[in-house]
């Protein structure tokens, strides 16, 4: 008998001692399904490969050079490494300092006619409030080893889990169609009457797609040093937006006061809290392979600062800009939105400054990069099935979504903007609050459940029912109905503020899924035992 046989009657011999002392367990199911999950997380190359038959040979020379196959499986720890620990701070500076952040500053006077002085105050505010949600989700990936939407299945269950994948495939595919039109139609917007804006929207996201499709180290790679160039950029238009001469007061006759100035900064205070907590279902994604005992602290303070420095920074910008008043600006910004005021502002350095504009444009690419991989992530988060397939085919899958929805609401950015990072920040708030009171509450020393069993991951039967963690999420479902504040719905709450209403929306759902999540999963536990 060789090795591989001679195992496998080894493993089949344990299953059925197993059954005999424990007759009410399928242990012999139960081993055997333990023992494939733990060698997809060693070698999911490998599984792969062999399962796939025919297609095999293709997918093994596909992971040979390079293509990461490891999707929502566990990282185990010995092929973890403490190397390029400063990639959490370098990433997402480059996510961030692109043009896709600047168009949330311009909302502020195109929207909500906030002054300068109120905008910075809510950018700052609001940001460091969802950046304080967002480094809490990735301190939770080098203790698990896990992806953020398999992490969620410790509070939610693995039926809460698949609910909380949709919606983080509906957000990542979301925030990549304001990509690749943004970028679109700033490439456009270089040479007026050249370059279709389909086929920009196209060129950014096939080179969106490449760094995906390879995975984890590559994007990495491409993340550590795309900032440079970027914040570069940053720099000069701030500088050219000066010598046009900023404005501080110049939204003042417009601004609302009283009530109506409350509702406005609540609204563009949601919007900029989902720009930032937009990545909280994705934070854990990307740090997974660093070790568990890697301080959390460390983790958490360079996830802030890489979210909260260049967001601000860039998002300042954008409200900063709107206060220019010589005639050509709003002019340009009416005729070409956002990338028409980019293209102004930089049209004094001449061929120079449309070079610049073009980096500015495919600058969205780094921003676009972990939408696309976490949704293919998402995707197989899904379950067993959908894990099955190899996470490169689901990247391939979203973008082919995302650039078609690009191609279809290329005329509506701002519209798809304003409501869709609105929306955003509801359910992230409900969701990043779940998943810390049971952290904090249960899975802490001491609590009820004592830290996770990471075994248990795709495990239906011993991972939590999920009855709490649901149902807490449509209270928070229902807290930002009635809370939010819409141009096509506004909630009893929201309406009581100002003229307009004011959004209440991302606050009432963390609010009303914190009071409700821990006495039910406590019942929960008492009566399941997980």
């Amino acid at each position: 008998m060789d090795r591989s046989s001679s195992s496998s009657h080894d493993k089949e011999k344990f299953a059925d001692e197993a059954a005999v002392q424990h007759p009410d367990l399928d242990a012999h199911v139960h081993v055997a399904d333990v023992s494939k999950a733990k060698a997809k997380e060693e070698r999911p190359e490998a599984y792969y490969v062999e399962r796939f038959g025919r297609f095999g040979p293709f997918l093994e020379k596909m992971f040979a050079s390079g293509v990461e196959a490891r999707g929502v499986e566990r990282v185990p720890e010995d092929q973890r490494t403490m190397k390029n620990a400063w990639n959490n701070l370098l990433m997402w500076w480059s996510v961030n300092c692109v043009l896709t952040t600047i168009p949330i500053g311009v909302l502020a006077q195109e929207f909500y006619t906030l002054t300068l002085p109120h905008a910075i105050a809510v950018i700052f505010c609001f940001g460091a409030l969802g950046g304080v949600f967002t480094a809490f989700i990735a301190t939770l990936g080098p203790k698990t080893g896990m992806r953020t939407m398999i992490i969620a299945r410790y509070s939610s269950g693995y039926v809460g889990g698949m609910i909380y994948s949709v919606l983080n495939i509906l957000t990542q595919l979301g925030f990549s169609t304001t990509c690749v039109i943004l970028g679109g139609q700033t490439l456009a917007s270089i040479n007026p009457g050249t370059l279709p804006l389909v086929v920009g929207i196209i060129i950014v996201g096939v080179s969106s797609l490449i760094p995906c499709f390879v995975g984890y180290n590559l994007v990495h790679v491409y993340e550590r040093y795309a900032w440079l160039v970027t914040t570069l950029i940053m720099l000069f238009l701030y500088g050219l937006g000066g010598k046009a001469g900023y404005s501080v007061g110049a939204q003042k006759p417009l601004e609302d006061k009283g009530r109506n100035l409350a509702g406005d900064v609540l609204s563009f205070g949601g919007i900029v809290f989902g720009s930032f907590t937009g990545w909280a279902p994705v934070a854990a994604d990307y740090n997974c392979r660093l070790p568990s005992s890697i301080s959390s602290t460390r983790v958490f303070l360079l996830t802030f600062l890489g979210l909260f420095i260049p967001i601000t920074f860039v998002e300042i910008l954008g409200a900063a800009l709107m206060t220019i008043q010589s005639p050509a600006y709003p002019a340009a910004f009416a005729s070409g939105g956002t990338g028409g005021l980019l293209a102004q502002t930089l049209s004094p350095w001449g061929g120079f400054g449309k070079f610049l504009l073009t980096l500015l444009a495919l600058s969205v690419v780094a921003n676009n990069i972990p939408n696309t991989y976490s949704a293919g992530l998402s995707a197989q988060a899904l379950g067993r099935p959908f894990a099955a397939i190899p996470r490169a085919l689901w990247t391939l899958a979203a973008f082919a979504a995302y650039t078609v929805a690009g191609v279809v609401g290329r005329e509506h950015f701002s519209t798809i903007l304003s409501n869709f990072l609105a929306i955003l920040g509801y359910w992230t708030a409900f969701f990043v609050v779940i998943v810390a009171e049971e952290h904090y509450i249960f899975r802490r020393k001491g609590g009820l459940l004592g830290g996770y069993d990471l075994d248990v991951y795709d495990d239906f039967g011993r991972l939590p029912m999920g009855l709490a963690g649901i149902f807490a999420g449509c209270c928070g479902v229902a807290g930002a109905v009635v809370g939010m504040a819409e141009v096509w719905y506004v909630g009893p709450i929201g309406r009581k503020i100002g003229e307009f209403g004011g959004d209440l929306g991302f606050e009432l759902a963390a609010a009303f899924a914190a009071i409700t999540f821990p006495p039910l999963r406590w019942l929960e536990i008492k009566y399941t035992g997980r």
